[in-house]
């Protein structure tokens, strides 16, 4: 499973990071930065939750 963010639509509002501070990180300049974009099984569920609360659904993941 892979994490994709469209840069153009993130606001970088730090709620994957919240919820995944492993796989994503907002860095001091408001970018989001993907720590891992090959998610491994066990952050699977965290992942997840980080694409269910994106409130512009900017991260999606692919198998």
């Amino acid at each position: 499973m892979k994490v994709v963010v469209d840069y153009d639509l993130c606001e970088s509002n730090a709620l994957c990071m919240d919820c995944a501070p492993e796989v994503f990180r907002v860095e001091d300049d408001d970018t989001l930065t993907v720590l891992i974009e090959e998610i491994p099984d066990d952050l699977r569920t965290k992942v997840e939750e980080a694409v269910r609360l994106c409130p512009r659904q900017a991260i999606a993941l692919e198998t």
